[in-house]
């Protein structure tokens, strides 16, 4: 039997019959999704106008998290009236349709992909198809996952299945010693620097290595959740020990032989020895530092101790008009350090950093510490779950003391179209996964960086080195 790679495995063992002789287009069975009030509405359309139905209801979660205020007071429904109908009309499809929703006001409610891997609706070889680009994330937990359109949610909707274009594989190998105050956000950054925005375009990524065994769980959500931002349409971690126990008991997940039979099937999740790969990089982060970005893309990023690039030192012309537009749309210049920029705002949240570990990175080094004059801090924990273990914990007094908002679950400040929303030339520093233009708000200013190093910045008023804390 030819050798095959983790990704060519999933997706064999979900195809129900080859489209084309090759069988790069296939009609496949996707295991789950999740439908949230901003992407989906016209699919449900769809299907009230064919007179169908949800094929599996069961398969199918819905939670609001787009357009809904994030503030300490928030009500069951947005007041803006768009916002408003969307939420609404998400309720009105669960309960015709007869699939769970979750509103502000359920103690489930939360990020689309906060929950659905804190409920265990994400296990190894599944393959899950969703109206939004970071689904990938999912790949983390060893399942193959991607972001689809409003035509295909209604086609899965009504049948569970979708016709599929089978990707190249690439393999990413990450290696070397992981140095002080240096995150997984960090790691990913530098990857998508490395490789490009569109480096992976076409290709399922794997990621392995010593660096990647290393990390945790949840710091493997935060690689796969950004793997997007250099055009990986998937990617996919081969699951061990540790997905294994940070699933186990989770509201969804196997139990009793049923676990057991599970685990043992997981084991066999990872590629042959021999497989093939059509692109492979090996990415050495030795001497990696706490990285942030300066431009307008996740790829544009530097090191803490470094200096912005020179668009004239480059040679191909696309990518120096593209610098020369992100520096002049950020207020920056070549050769200046972001290290020590003021910043007016500080903000942790979406479902690349706002689990229970980011929130306890950051209120370690917040404990103690004010946030700076003018700065001001929001945090929103990637879901109602997230939120009340950390207050177990006392996390939200380490933020409220240190003068940060503590804010009910929502994606808030990752694309701003929920009230939560800042002014133009306003310059955040945010443990998000976009800095496109305009991303937290017309013409304002956003720089990517992990939890630990939001969290400094707030106290300091600039952007500074997590490691010099």
């Amino acid at each position: 039997m030819k050798a095959q790679t983790l990704y060519d495995k999933i997706i064999e063992l979900h195809t129900i019959e080859n489209l084309t002789a090759d069988g790069r287009e296939r009609l496949v069975y996707i295991d789950r999704t999740v439908v949230n009030e901003y992407t989906s509405p016209q699919a449900f359309s769809l299907l009230r106008e064919n007179k169908l139905q949800v094929w599996r209801p069961c398969a199918t979660l819905g939670t609001v998290d787009h357009v809904n205020s994030s503030a300490p007071d928030r009500t069951e429904f947005p007041s803006e009236k768009n916002s408003c109908t969307q939420v609404k009309y998400l309720l009105k499809n669960g309960a015709d349709f007869n699939f769970e929703v979750l509103n502000n006001g359920n103690p489930k409610q939360g990020i689309e992909h906060v929950v659905m891997v804190e409920r265990g609706k994400v296990l190894p070889g599944m393959l899950i198809g969703a109206g939004d680009s970071h689904t990938a994330m999912y790949g983390a937990l060893g399942a193959v996952a991607y972001g689809i359109g409003t035509s295909d949610i209604y086609h899965y909707l009504a049948t569970s299945t979708l016709r599929y274009k089978k990707l190249k594989n690439m393999r990413v190998c990450v290696t070397g010693q992981r140095g002080a105050g240096v995150s997984a956000k960090d790691i990913i950054l530098f990857i998508v620097k490395k490789l490009g925005a569109g480096g992976c375009t076409g290709h399922c990524v794997e990621f392995c290595g010593p660096v990647i065994s290393e990390l945790t769980a949840e710091e493997r959500l935060t690689l796969c959740n950004m793997a997007v931002e250099c055009a990986a349409r998937s990617s996919v971690i081969a699951p061990d020990k540790k997905v294994f126990e940070y699933l186990k008991g989770k509201e969804c997940s196997p139990t009793g032989e049923l676990w057991d039979e599970a685990v043992s099937f997981w084991r066999t999740l990872k590629s042959d020895s021999d497989a093939a790969f059509d692109k492979e990089e090996t990415i050495d982060i030795t001497g990696l530092e706490p990285s942030v970005t300066w431009g307008t893309s996740p790829d544009q990023n530097c090191f803490i101790s470094e200096t912005i690039p020179n668009p004239e030192e480059i040679e191909d012309p696309k990518v120096r008009a593209d610098f020369k537009r992100a520096l002049s749309y950020m207020g920056l210049k070549a050769g200046q350090k972001v290290k020590g920029l003021p910043i007016t705002h500080a903000f942790i949240g979406s479902c690349t950093n706002s689990r229970i570990e980011d929130l306890r990175a950051a209120a370690a080094v917040l404990k103690g510490k004010k946030r700076a004059p003018g700065v001001w801090a929001m945090v929103v924990p990637g879901s109602t779950q997230v939120r009340a273990q950390a207050e177990r914990e006392g996390i939200d007094k380490i933020f409220k003391a240190a003068g940060w908002e503590w804010r009910n679950s929502g994606c808030s400040l990752c694309l701003a179209m929920n009230g939560d929303i800042l002014d133009a030339q306003d310059r955040c520093i945010s443990a998000t996964n976009r800095n496109f233009e305009g991303r937290q708000g017309v013409q304002t200013r956003t720089h990517l960086a992990s939890p630990q190093m939001v969290a400094l910045a707030s106290v300091k008023g600039f952007i500074a080195d997590i490691r010099e804390e």
